[in-house]
C-alpha cells in the first residue's frame, strides 16, 4: 500500500513525536507541527521530514499554518489533531479565550475547517487526541465554555477533551457522506511532559516518583493507537464517529452522545473563531 501523507500537530514531543517516528518508519510522509522551534526542527532533521511551527495560543498562527500546509500538500490523507495539554490558573490568550479551550479545541477546530476542502478531496481521516479526562472532569456548558463561573484546571481540561469527542462526532455527521472519517481516542496515561505547566493534582501524578505506581506507559506505547488509526482503513479497522481506548470503542461522558450539543458546539466554535455559519 502506498504511503500516506499525515499531518501531526503536537509532534515535537510525547506521543506526537513517537507516532511520527513509527509512521515514517512505515513509509509514510509525515508533516510535523510543533510549538518549540528547537524540538520540532531536531525531530524533522532526525526523520528527514517537513516541519511547521505554530503556537496554538495564537489563532493567527493557526491560519498561517493552514496556508502553509495547503501550499505544501495537495493531498492530506490524515490530520492528527494531537496538540494540547492541561494548564495552570485561568489565563486568556491574545485572542481573548481561556487558554485550555483555545489550545485543545478552538485551534484544532479552526485548523481542520481551514483544511477541509483538501481533506474532503483526499477522503481523509481526522484523528482527535482526547482523554479519559472527558469522562472524569468534563461537563460542557455552552454559555460558559471558558469556565468563567467555575474554573479549575481539571474542569477546563475535561471540557476540552469532551469537545474533542463531540467535534469528531459532528465531523462524522456532517462529512461522512463526503468521504471524511473522524474519530477521537485516548492514548493512555503516557509518561511525557504532560502536566508540566499545571497546578492540577495531575502534575503530582505525572511529575513525581508516584508516576511509576500509576501505570504510566511510554510515549511509544501511547502512540500506538494514533499510528493504528492513521494506518487503518475507516469502516474496516475502526468505526468513524466513535471514541476509542486501547484500540476499542470505549465508554466516555454521557454528553458525548448528545447530538444536539455536538451540533451547537460546532456552531458556537465557528462563531468564536470567525468561521461563517453553516446549514449542515
Amino acid at each position: 500500500m502506498p504511503g500516506k501523507t499525515i499531518v501531526i500537530t503536537g509532534a515535537s514531543d510525547g506521543i506526537g513525536a513517537a507516532a511520527a517516528r513509527q509512521l515514517v518508519a512505515d513509509g509514510h510522509v509525515v508533516a510535523l507541527v510543533g510549538r518549540s522551534p528547537s524540538k520540532t526542527r531536531a525531530l524533522a532533521q532526525e526523520l528527514g521530514a517537513d516541519h511547521f511551527l505554530a503556537d496554538f495560543t495564537r489563532l493567527s498562527d493557526v491560519r498561517a499554518l493552514a496556508t502553509q500546509l495547503l501550499a505544501a500538500y495537495p493531498r492530506i490523507d490524515v490530520l492528527a489533531n494531537n496538540a494540547g495539554g492541561i494548564f495552570g490558573d485561568r489565563a486568556r490568550t491574545a485572542d481573548g479565550f481561556e487558554k485550555t479551550l483555545q489550545v485543545n479545541h478552538l485551534a484544532p477546530f479552526l485548523l481542520t475547517n481551514l483544511l477541509m476542502e483538501t481533506l474532503v478531496a483526499s477522503q481523509a481521516s481526522i484523528l482527535n487526541t482526547s482523554s479519559i479526562g472527558a469522562r472524569l472532569f468534563g461537563k460542557i456548558d455552552l454559555d460558559d465554555l471558558g469556565n468563567d463561573r467555575k474554573f479549575s484546571p481539571n474542569k477546563a481540561y475535561g471540557d476540552s477533551k469532551l469537545a474533542n469527542i463531540l467535534f469528531a462526532r459532528e465531523l462524522d455527521r456532517r462529512y461522512r457522506s463526503s468521504g471524511i472519517a473522524a474519530v477521537a481516542f485516548h492514548p493512555g496515561n503516557v509518561r511525557t511532559n504532560f502536566a508540566s505547566d499545571t497546578t492540577s493534582f495531575m502534575r503530582w501524578v505525572y511529575r513525581t516518583p508516584v508516576s511509576s505506581l500509576v501505570g504510566l506507559v511510554s510515549p511509544g506505547k501511547g502512540a500506538e493507537t494514533l499510528t493504528w488509526l492513521a494506518e487503518g482503513a475507516p469502516g474496516r479497522d475502526w468505526e468513524p464517529g466513535e471514541y476509542y481506548e486501547k484500540k476499542r470503542p470505549a465508554r466516555t461522558s454521557r454528553q458525548a452522545a448528545d447530538a444536539q450539543l455536538a451540533h451547537d458546539l460546532w456552531e458556537k466554535s465557528a462563531e468564536l473563531v470567525g468561521l461563517p455559519p453553516t446549514v449542515r
